[in-house]
């Protein structure tokens, strides 16, 4: 079975326009991404999905596979799925464009998942959030159920129960 991982990353960027370009150590931030995904041992390929130019030129002169995709998306999601219908692969990842510091390990967990569970048609990696983070909007926040799965996702604080109400519902 075939993993492909595809990091969305565009130029114009609302909360840090040019981000995906960003000079870390002197290699731009979507280059930081791809050379961590690449590193996962899962992923048979991993490929950045741009609509702009010089996105695509940073990733292909170090080496990696960019391709370019249409302006109109209003999200990664959608500029991920665009390539992904012209690729062949049973598991395509969706990699944050703006996780430099991600571990292959992650990647690597959730491709396995996927990879064995052919019923489950996606899965995000996510993480406990200390207290300082519930209310910053560029921190997602996802509520799951009691099996894991996302119910919804949100920038804004998710409010919840910390004590029983009167009809002795409670909130985990």
């Amino acid at each position: 079975m075939k993993a492909v991982g595809i990091i969305p990353a565009r130029y114009g960027s609302t909360r840090l326009p040019a981000k995906s370009l960003a000079l870390i150590n002197g290699m731009p931030l979507v280059r930081h991404v791809y050379e961590r995904a690449k590193q996962a041992s899962s992923l048979d390929e991993v490929i950045v999905a741009t609509d702009d130019e010089r996105i695509l030129r940073a990733v292909c002169e170090g080496g990696g596979r960019a391709v370019m995709t249409g302006a109109h998306h209003r999200s990664g999601t959608e500029r991920v799925a665009e390539v992904a219908r012209g690729l062949s692969a049973e598991v395509i990842l969706n990699i944050q464009g703006d996780e430099p510091l991600i571990h292959p390990d992650q990647i690597d967990q959730v491709a396995s998942f996927l990879l064995a569970h052919g019923a489950v048609p996606m899965a995000t990696v996510m993480t406990r959030l200390a207290a300082a983070e519930a209310a910053n909007p560029n921190i997602v926040k996802v509520v799951v159920d009691q099996d894991g799965y996302a119910l919804y996702f949100s920038r804004a604080p998710i409010p919840f129960i910390r004590e029983a109400t009167s009809d002795k519902r409670q909130a985990t």
